[in-house]
This record gives structure tokens, sequence and C-alpha cells, in this order.
């Protein structure tokens, strides 16, 4: 039996690169939307409430019925200031390659 180690590289680069990107999207959501929180002077722990309930949608929404304004905007603004804060504590969160 032959054991091949390309192989158990791949593979686990494939597990460590899944797991980077799922940390790195859930720090980029919860992020996001308490940046959103403190522009719309909201409490971020509430808003990390509706968070943990709530699709990204159903949370906009919930927080557009309570400003009454159309939010999508200042998402994507506090969405893409999330990403650059996290790129710069964290580093780029493409895959790496092992090989």
């Amino acid at each position: 039996m032959v054991w091949d180690l390309r192989g158990a590289l791949l593979k686990k680069g494939e597990t460590e690169s899944a797991r980077r990107l799922a940390d790195f999207e859930f720090r980029l959501r919860v992020r996001t939307f308490r940046l959103l929180a403190a522009a719309l002077g909201e409490e971020p722990d509430a808003v990390a409430a509706l968070v943990a309930r709530r699709d990204d949608a159903g949370v906009l929404a919930a927080l557009a019925e309570r400003h009454g304004e159309d939010l999508q905007e200042r998402y994507t603004a506090c969405r893409a200031e999330a990403r650059r804060q996290l790129v710069a504590e964290r580093g780029d969160p493409s895959p790496t390659r092992l090989l």
C-alpha cells in the first residue's frame, strides 16, 4: 500500500482554504453589520442579534423598516470598508497554493 503525500497535502490545502474562507466570510458579515449599525446610530449588540437570526436581506429589511430608507448603498459601502479592514488585519483570504 502506498500513501499519496501529494494527495494528502492537496486535501489538507483544500480543507485549510475552505476553513480560512469561511472564517473570513463570517467576520466580514459581522463587521459589515457592526459598521452599518454605527452609521445608523443603532446599538451594535441589537443588530448582532438580528444577524444571528436572519440572513443579510432579512437584516437589511428590518433595519430599513426601522429607519424608513433603502440601506443598500450604505450596506455596500460598509461591506467594502469591512473587507478593507479585515484584509489589513488578517491578510488576503485567497486560497494559498501548497504546491
